[in-house]
């Protein structure tokens, strides 16, 4: 049988949702059971005769309604080869069929999109089987977290889509229900190769009221697009599709356009988190968080920004930009006599690959009158896996000479060796954020963590763990020793005239925080 078009996606959906049936022998069916007094009867009040008739009627009754097997040329269609679950395309058709079925019945359905955060991050934890098996387990959770007749796909490598059976009342309250308790189901912490996993999701979801057009198409597009901007708006997060999401993604494509202009007027300009010593409490430094100050649309991040920035080639003057703000900061800094500690600045491939980096570097420096140690520059695992470049390696021996201080972010989750830490004369490690998930709750993620931070410690080398968003996270970091911690728990990221108040009350807590006396006797 040929599968063409929507008809016969929509009869390839039903042959296999009607194969999941439990066939097993005709005899052994469970509606075989209420022919059995049937039958008994038949044999009292009209003796074999009877009840070889009536056997025999049911007999084939049974027959006739036995569950066909889907035909040969049906199950070829692909699946994924790790979950077993239907790919985009069927998906499309169950999701047709769905909207199809809740149009006849008065009903409603809607479509959820799951997906992972830093699918990179958790590809570099784990091999491929081992990768295949955790995407395994997540398709099992999210389909136990679900109504019997509701399908799960697989649209992509990273990412599901739940396929809601028309209901009675779908609304927004029941969606972020579901939608939470989908995500709860997913973050639990997963067992693979005799560790545990932790992972975020974003969800994005749209109701077929909301959807752009009447197709399964649109539906599942429309979710999606709100998964899209979920994954935007950082790790666990959550958006429903609405119109103005639609136009926001539609404008997203033309931020290339204005990047240009964004960077030049001063649109696009640093916010500074906040680093505390997990020993004393005190600032001890800060990050530099690209925000664009966008005239239509509020304040847009750090992805919106490098998306932008990389679709117009702006690589370049986008880090000239940010490094000559950063310096105009500490400046700022010393003539208000405030002190947060050096500026950590994120330093791309593309501008170690420049090759009068130091000059531009020595040169920010005696314009601004500040000395080198007073900024921290970032390696990220781009710029790291460049380091076998020649200009690359003489830029970063160059900037260690010239007494900038450096680290290595991501670390754990990245090549970096021990070889690259002496490469690079790094002083300090990053913790990225996806040990630093939950690690209050979980014993083996501290033992890994902890693990970390001791060799650390060994090499000489200060610890900083990102994206703690929660206090018994940053208390537990810093029971493990880790010396430094930055995250939602602590701030986020501020504009420069916001920073003195937060530091104000920050040091204010501190001051009226009781202090333990160590100093026993008279």
């Amino acid at each position: 049988m040929a599968v063409n078009g929507r008809t016969g996606h929509a009869r390839l959906s039903q042959l296999r949702a009607w194969n999941k049936r439990k066939a097993g022998p005709i005899l052994l069916r469970r509606d075989m059971v209420v022919f059995l007094p049937a039958v008994a009867l038949a044999g009292l009040w009209f003796n074999l005769e009877g009840m070889f008739l009536l056997g025999l009627t049911a007999l084939l009754v049974a027959w006739m309604t036995r569950p066909l097997p889907i035909p040969p040329e049906d199950s070829d269609l692909p699946h994924d080869a790790a979950t077993g679950l239907p790919l985009r395309d069927e998906a499309v058709a169950i999701m047709s069929d769905f909207m199809t079925e809740a149009e006849a019945a008065a009903r409603g359905t809607a479509c959820i999109v799951i997906g992972l955060d830093e699918p990179d991050m958790l590809l570099r934890q784990m091999h491929h089987h081992e990768f295949e098996q955790f995407m395994r387990r997540i398709s099992e959770r999210i389909s136990g977290a679900l109504r019997e007749p509701d399908r799960v796909a697989k649209i992509n490598s990273t990412r599901f889509a739940i396929l809601l059976r028309p209901t009675p009342r779908p609304d927004l309250e029941s969606m972020i229900q579901l939608s939470a308790r989908l995500q709860s189901a997913v973050e639990a912490p997963v067992s693979v190769g005799a560790r545990a996993i932790h992972a975020t999701c974003h969800v994005g979801f749209c109701l077929m009221g909301r959807a752009p057009a009447p197709t399964g198409e649109s539906l599942l597009s429309a979710a999606e697009i709100a998964a899209d901007e979920a994954e935007r708006n950082g790790p666990s997060a959550m958006r429903g599709y609405s119109r103005e999401l639609q136009k926001t993604a539609q404008a997203r494509s033309d931020l290339s356009e204005e990047a240009g202009e964004a960077l030049e007027s001063g649109q696009i300009r640093p916010f500074y988190q906040p680093q505390i010593s997990t020993d004393t409490g005190d600032i001890v430094g800060l990050q530099v968080v690209p925000r664009w100050l966008h005239r239509k649309r509020g304040i847009l991040g750090e992805r919106d920004i490098s998306a932008a920035i990389n679709a117009a080639g702006l690589q370049r003057r986008f880090a000239e930009v940010m490094l000559f703000q950063a310096f105009g900061a500490l400046r700022d800094f010393d003539t208000r006599g405030a002190n947060y500690g050096p500026v950590s600045l994120q330093i791309s491939g593309e501008m170690l690959r420049n090759p009068r980096l130091l000059e531009r570097l020595q040169w920010e420096f005696d314009r601004f009158e500040i000395s080198p140690e007073r900024i921290c520059l970032t390696l990220r695992q781009e710029a790291t896996e460049q380091l076998d470049q020649e200009i690359v390696a003489h830029n970063m021996s160059q900037i260690a000479k010239l007494g900038c201080l450096i680290e290595l972010a991501g670390f754990g989750n990245g090549p970096v060796s021990v070889a690259t830490i002496k490469r690079t004369a790094a002083h300090r490690m990053r913790i990225h954020r996806s040990f630093v998930t939950k690690i209050d709750q979980d014993p083996e993620q501290q033992r890994v963590v902890a693990a970390m931070i001791s060799l650390c410690e060994g090499l000489g080398l200060q610890t900083l763990a990102e994206g703690a968003t929660t206090i018994a996270e940053h208390a537990m970091l810093g029971q493990l020793g880790c010396a430094i911690v930055q995250g939602a728990a602590i701030a986020a990221p501020m504009p420069l005239d916001e920073l003195g108040e937060w530091a104000r009350r920050h040091r204010a807590k501190l001051a009226a925080t009781p202090r333990i006396d160590k100093h026993r006797g008279p």
